[in-house]
C-alpha cells in the first residue's frame, strides 16, 4: 500500500517500494509566513518502520538527516501529538504531519545558473563533463554552487526528480563524465543498471612510484570507513569493521621512475574506491594527500579523471560509449614527469 501525501496546494502519491512519484505538490510560495504542511497516512508497507525512515521514503527530495532535524525542532506530529524521536515506530493508519521548515539544507535545493559542458543529451538523460572542484550534491559545508543546483537551473523539470536526476557521484576534485537522468523512467532504469554493473565507468589515474609486474592487476578488497580517521575510507576486515565488497581492475598505460598513468575500471562504486585501492597496492594518486599522495606544482587535486562511460540507453536501447579528454592539469602533470599520452592508449584492454 503506498504512502499518501496530502498538501495544502497539491497532492503527491509515493509508492514506498519503488519511490515512484506520480504527482508533485507545489511548494507554498509564501513560505516565509506559512511553511508547507505535508500529511502522510501510514500504510501496510510502512507498518513497524522507524518514523524517520517512513518520512524519508515519502519526502524523497530531502535526506533523512534533514528530516531528523525537523523532528528535533518539533515540526513533526504523530496523530496530533508532537514527536521528536526518530526511532519511534509507526503503525498502519497513523497520521503524520510534517511542517517543511526552511533550513540550510532545504534552501540548498534551489536553481543556480552555471556553465555545464554537455557531452550527450536527449529527452531521457544527459551525460556531462564534471570539472574538478565542483561538488555534486549539497552537503554540510557545500549548500550551494553544486552540480545539483546547476541542473535545477538548466532544466526546471529536474526539480520533479529526486536529486535532480543524479544517479551516481564523483568526488569534488575528480573530473570527468557523469550520467544524469531527465525522466523518472530513465532514473529508475539507470539506478538498476548501475547496481547490476551494466554501466561501465573507466578512469585515468596518475600515480606515484614506478609500475612493476604485469600490466593488468585486479584489486579485490572490501572498503569501509577508516576506524582511525573518519575522514578517510580504508580497506577493512569485514569480520571486525563495517564495509562493502569492492573490486577495481587496473591497467598500466605508461610510466617511468617517477610514477605511472593507469586506467581503472570499477566493478563496484564505493566511496574513494580507486584512491583507496591504488594506495593499497603502493601507488597513491598524485596530489591525493588523504591517501599518501604528494602535490605537484601543476597538480593541486587528486589526479583522477572519469574518461569513459559506456552503457546501453535504458529507453532507446542505443549503445552509448562516451569519452572525455584528459584535462589540462593532468596533461601538464604528465609532461612534468616527461610522460606522453595518446588517447588511443586508454582503449587498450577495454
Amino acid at each position: 500500500m503506498p504512502v499518501t501525501l496530502n498538501c495544502p496546494d497539491g497532492s503527491r502519491v509515493v509508492d514506498a517500494a519503488s519511490n515512484h512519484v506520480d504527482e508533485f505538490a507545489e511548494v507554498d510560495s509564501d513560505a516565509a509566513e506559512h511553511a508547507e504542511i505535508r500529511t502522510l497516512q501510514i500504510g501496510i508497507a510502512q507498518h513497524g518502520q522507524r518514523l524517520d525512515r517512513s518520512l524519508a521514503d515519502a519526502v524523497t527530495e530531502f535526506s533523512r538527516n534533514y528530516l531528523q532535524q525537523l523532528l528535533a525542532q518539533g515540526a513533526v506530529s504523530l496523530n496530533g501529538q508532537v514527536v521528536s524521536k526518530a526511532a519511534q515506530r509507526v503503525k498502519v493508519g497513523d497520521r503524520v504531519c510534517v511542517e517543511m521548515r526552511e533550513t540550510l539544507q532545504s534552501q540548498a535545493f534551489r536553481p543556480e545558473p552555471m556553465d555545464l559542458q554537455i557531452a550527450y543529451e536527449d529527452e531521457h538523460l544527459l551525460v556531462l563533463h564534471k570539472p574538478a572542484g565542483l561538488v555534486v550534491h549539497p552537503a554540510p559545508g557545500n549548500w550551494s554552487g553544486t552540480l545539483l543546483n546547476g541542473l535545477l537551473a538548466r532544466d526546471p523539470r529536474a526539480s520533479l526528480l529526486p536529486r535532480a536526476g543524479i544517479v551516481h557521484r564523483l568526488d569534488k576534485d575528480t573530473s570527468g563524465l557523469m550520467v544524469v537522468a531527465r525522466s523518472r523512467h530513465a532514473m529508475d532504469a539507470l539506478v538498476r543498471m548501475i547496481a547490476d554493473r551494466k554501466v561501465s565507468r573507466q578512469y585515468l589515474a596518475l600515480a606515484h612510484r614506478p609500475w612493476q609486474g604485469s600490466a593488468d592487476r585486479t584489486v579485490d578488497a572490501p572498503i569501509g570507513r577508516d576506524p582511525r580517521n573518519r575522514l578517510r575510507m580504508a580497506v577493512v576486515d569485514m569480520t571486525v569493521h563495517p564495509g562493502k565488497l569492492a573490486r577495481t581492475d587496473v591497467h598500466f598505460l605508461t610510466g617511468n621512475d617517477l610514477g605511472c598513468l593507469v586506467k581503472c575500471t570499477l566493478h563496484t562504486g564505493r566511496t574513494h574506491q580507486i584512491r583507496v585501492h591504488m594506495a593499497l597496492i603502493g601507488h597513491p594518486l598524485v596530489a591525493d594527500a588523504l591517501y599518501g599522495g604528494t602535490l605537484l606544482a601543476v597538480m593541486g587535486r587528486q589526479a583522477l579523471h572519469a574518461f569513459r562511460l559506456s552503457f546501453v540507453h535504458p529507453v532507446t536501447d542505443q549503445p552509448l560509449d562516451l569519452y572525455a579528454p584528459l584535462p589540462l592539469d593532468m596533461q601538464q602533470a604528465l609532461a612534468a614527469w616527461g610522460l606522453g599520452y595518446n588517447g588511443a592508449q586508454s582503449t587498450q584492454g577495454s
